[in-house]
């Protein structure tokens, strides 16, 4: 059975999680890369970018959920389930890759050098989903 039951449960987790981590010391880090990344997830169908290259004033980064009217530096395809796991911290991002779980179109590197920048988010994430009452998730 699938992780979310909708695509607003994966904005609400997953999206919520970008949000969350606005207020964290890790989002400077992120904006400090100067990058675009939309995440396509399946299984539901949603989507959710990430625009640390052209974000408001004041703000570290935008996040998009849903369509967008530019196009992002790396395109991340996967599940909703693998980026779940993923945020949980139990799936590795070059494995993922090799295995096909996780696409990427675009510079990978770019995306390969922002792990050690994310890595708090790994334990943000089940904190944030025991924050909105989703701590069922964190199993």
């Amino acid at each position: 059975m699938a992780v979310f039951k909708d695509a607003s449960e994966v904005y609400l987790c997953i999206g919520g999680l970008f949000r969350r981590a606005l207020t964290e010391p890790l989002a400077q880090k992120v904006s400090d890369s100067k990058i675009s990344v939309r995440f396509n997830y399946s299984d539901p169908d949603s989507a959710i970018t990430v625009d640390a290259k052209n974000p408001p004033p004041g703000e570290p980064y935008t996040i998009y959920e849903g369509d967008i009217n530019f196009k992002p530096d790396v395109v991340m395809s996967m599940k909703a389930d693998v980026a779940h796991q993923f945020w949980l911290g139990k799936v590795n991002l070059v494995a993922a890759l090799a295995k096909g779980q996780m696409k990427a179109v675009g510079p990978i590197q770019s995306i390969i050098k922002l792990i050690p920048v994310i890595k708090p988010a790994f334990e943000l994430y089940p904190q944030y989903l025991k924050e909105i009452g989703r701590a069922d998730l964190t199993q």
